[in-house]
């Protein structure tokens, strides 16, 4: 676009001059001559000195840029490192052999229970339904299987005493 280039030519130095004066960052003044010159070829029709100056339109433009930048960030929480001893508790994926391996002891402390108490477990638990939802697929009360959960995870309490080498 003829229009556009010749505005960038005239005004691009001075642009980014303003830019860098408006954030101390060198990048963040690039992101916002960037993002002018984007809206200036959004509105390319007002790039005309008839319509005021285009300086002054290009230079409120990265004011707005800078400002809106700039209250995104503040909106946003500060990123923070954590200190050394509470990366203990930060959360982190599984690896591959520990899932399989979760689910061999899973596995064998489930064998332990009754066919009812492992049934109920499964539909509570690895199915993801409430105690009324668990009741209607396995034709029983709702109190039955809010008993037979509790004292499943009682057994496997008491199982898991006992180490599972033993259990076996």
């Amino acid at each position: 676009m003829p229009i556009l280039d010749e505005v960038i030519r005239a005004h691009g130095a001075a642009l980014h001059s303003y830019a860098s004066r408006l954030t101390s960052d060198r990048y963040t003044a690039e992101d916002i001559v960037q993002e002018t010159w984007l809206r200036a070829w959004r509105n390319v029709d007002r790039l005309t000195e008839d319509r005021g100056s285009v300086r002054a339109w290009l230079m409120r433009v990265a004011h707005n840029v800078a400002v809106d930048l700039y209250r995104s960030r503040q909106a946003r929480p500060t990123e923070v490192e954590l200190p050394e001893q509470e990366l203990e508790s930060v959360a982190v994926m599984p690896s591959p052999s520990e899932e399989v391996e979760t689910r061999i002891v899973v596995g064998k402390v489930l064998d332990h229970l009754s066919a009812v108490h492992r049934a109920t477990l499964v539909e509570v638990y690895f199915a993801d339904r409430t105690a009324l939802s668990a009741a209607s697929v396995l034709g029983v009360p709702v109190g039955t299987v809010k008993s037979r959960v509790h004292n499943a995870l009682r057994l496997i309490r008491e199982d898991l005493r006992v180490p599972l080498a033993e259990a076996a």
